[in-house]
């Protein structure tokens, strides 16, 4: 249960789907509900493939790269923090987000659901790196693994609902309730962050 949560709550807080709300708004500005809809549901099915894929063969890559699990929590604690602190602040995150001017060079309707939508706001280095870390936490438990990938279907679930819901999220908490949701939320994966740091320095 408690590895159920830490895999739901980091996974959630990275992908930030509450925070993604207003840049998405302003991405598809002049959709039709329809035309907003077909763009969030292949942004969120591109993003799975690529989250499953790391998932998948992560650990392969780091054996390939001769990178222990340890220095890769340690890296992925710091990238973790990276991305707590610009949520704190309210800065867009290079680790999720791209620079405003490629977000608004790339909004022709046949494009943006891969780029920027799925990559990287969705399932950027941040995200990638996370599942990647809390995959190997698994340690290969076969029901740890299995809670592992339910977790995550959850999180891509949510994130699916709140972004097809997102006028009337904007509509209800309005752009403050939304700065102060990220920042809360910026808090918990800080304290989530260091903690991966510990873990691995412990296991060093």
């Amino acid at each position: 249960m408690t590895f159920a949560i830490t895999v739901f709550v980091t996974l959630f807080v990275v992908v930030d789907p509450i925070g993604l709300l207003p840049v998405i708004a302003g991405l598809t500005e002049g959709f039709s509900w329809r035309e907003r809809n077909q763009v969030i549901n292949k942004a969120v099915l591109v993003a799975t493939s690529i989250v499953a894929l790391f998932a998948l063969v992560g650990k392969y890559i780091l054996f390939y790269f001769g990178i222990t699990l340890e220095a890769f929590y340690i890296a992925g604690g710091i990238l973790l923090f990276l991305i707590a602190i610009d949520m704190l602040f309210a800065r867009p995150s290079r680790a999720r987000e791209t620079e405003q001017e490629e977000a608004e060079g790339k909004r022709r309707r046949q494009e943006i659901f891969v780029f920027p939508l799925a990559i990287p706001m969705l399932s950027g280095p941040g995200t990638i790196a996370t599942v990647m870390l809390l995959e190997s936490l698994a340690e290969g438990d076969a029901m740890r693994l299995v809670v592992f990938a339910l977790s995550t279907i959850l999180v891509l679930f949510f994130s699916w609902v709140i972004l097809r819901a997102g006028s009337a999220i904007l509509r209800s908490i309005g752009q403050t309730g939304v700065l102060v949701i990220s920042r809360l939320m910026g808090i918990l994966l800080a304290a989530l962050a260091v903690q991966f740091v510990v873990n691995g320095i412990k296991s060093l």
